[in-house]
């Protein structure tokens, strides 16, 4: 009698010390979530984006797996917001460029407004979405903003020099930055990214208004022959997204949520930093192979800035059509000005080597 209670006594004291190990709480704790990028494996954000989930799992201890999807492969671009909704995937990255419409308030952030460097622009919008928190992302729980670097405008085979020249060409561009290309007598061709290469080798478009690493990361240097630094005339730059389901996000523990908001202020800063890095890369792999950046006279570029405005002044028409109130508009528009004269004091305090302004010297 007296050894099956003493057995009896060993089982659970045992299993107590099972069942109290940091390696069995963990398990039976672990918040496991999945994380969907279109972008690929070979994209220079991607790695960055996968180091944020590392982070997040040191942070918490552990507490937090996330499992990450690069490539498209849960969701593609225009998917990876209904993907959230949906929980195909608990976390996305995409741009609102692929789903017009959708984000109108934060569509004024993809209008051609003098951006000068995705390091910038990532801090702007992101400083954008806080201050603001546009009513469109509700049903979500948006991490962070940030963008790549300005678009340039390339082309397959022609040179240009004059807005002229861009009369009724066919240019790749998606959401409000289709209006730009608009603006200049071009006619925008929505495409997703994985699709462009293709088209421009066949012919299907004239060209492309790109960050410059998408010459490297989505090998578009291979295709294009030439390209102009038109930030300059329109400094407009894609809005991209990290969000949570919301469900998912209001499951979370209140010291593991503190933790995602601390990483995600930090991985503004690192993919605005990397965008600088990846647009040198872009640009030296676009001259390898016989690219040729042209400087446009500035009589174009003032020609260029003179057909922008009228980008913005119809997006607020249309906005107002919608019942949105000119003069908050306007405050949104001088914020935006006021965070680009900040962050662009910043990039020059931290002596950030511009590859744009690189790029107009060699």
């Amino acid at each position: 009698m007296k050894r099956n209670v003493l057995f009896v006594m060993l089982v659970i004291v045992l299993l107590v010390g099972i069942l109290s190990a940091p390696g069995f709480a963990q398990s039976q704790d672990q918040i496991k979530l999945r994380f969907s990028n279109f972008l690929p494996v070979t994209y220079s954000s991607t790695p960055v984006v996968g180091q944020f989930c590392e982070e997040i799992k040191k942070r918490t201890n552990g507490r937090v797996d996330i499992s990450y999807y690069p490539g498209g492969t849960l969701t593609t671009a225009p998917k990876v917001y209904d993907g959230i909704l949906h929980q195909v995937s608990d976390i996305g990255l995409s741009h609102i460029g692929y789903t017009r419409g959708r984000f109108p308030v934060t569509e004024m952030l993809d209008l051609p407004v003098g951006m000068p460097s995705g390091f910038v622009a990532s801090h702007v919008k992101h400083d954008f979405y806080r201050k603001f928190q546009p009513e469109e992302w509700k049903d979500v729980h948006v991490l962070f903003l940030w963008s790549p670097g300005p678009q340039i405008l390339a082309m397959t085979k022609k040179p240009f020099k004059q807005m002229e020249d861009l009369k009724g060409l066919k240019i790749r561009g998606t959401g409000r930055i289709a209006d730009t290309i608009k603006s200049v007598g071009a006619v925008p061709v929505a495409l997703e990214m994985a699709d462009v290469y293709d088209a421009a080798q066949r012919g299907l478009i004239d060209g492309i208004i790109e960050v410059m690493e998408t010459w490297k990361g989505f090998r578009l240097g291979d295709v294009i022959k030439y390209a102009a630094l038109t930030q300059r005339g329109a400094g407009l730059i894609y809005t991209f997204y990290v969000a949570m389901n919301k469900q998912k996000w209001q499951a979370l523990p209140d010291d593991v949520k503190k933790i995602f908001d601390e990483v995600s202020d930090e991985w503004v800063d690192k993919l605005g930093v990397r965008t600088l890095e990846a647009d040198f890369e872009g640009m030296e792999y676009f001259k390898q192979r016989g690219g040729q950046m042209i400087t446009l006279p500035e009589a174009e570029i003032t020609k260029m800035r003179e057909g922008v405005e009228a980008v913005v002044q119809n997006y607020m028409k249309d906005m107002e059509a919608k019942g949105f109130k000119r003069s908050q508009m306007e405050e949104q528009l001088k914020y935006i000005n006021e965070r680009i004269s900040h962050w662009s004091g910043v990039e020059r305090e931290r002596k950030m080597r511009s590859p744009y302004l690189e790029a107009a010297t060699r």
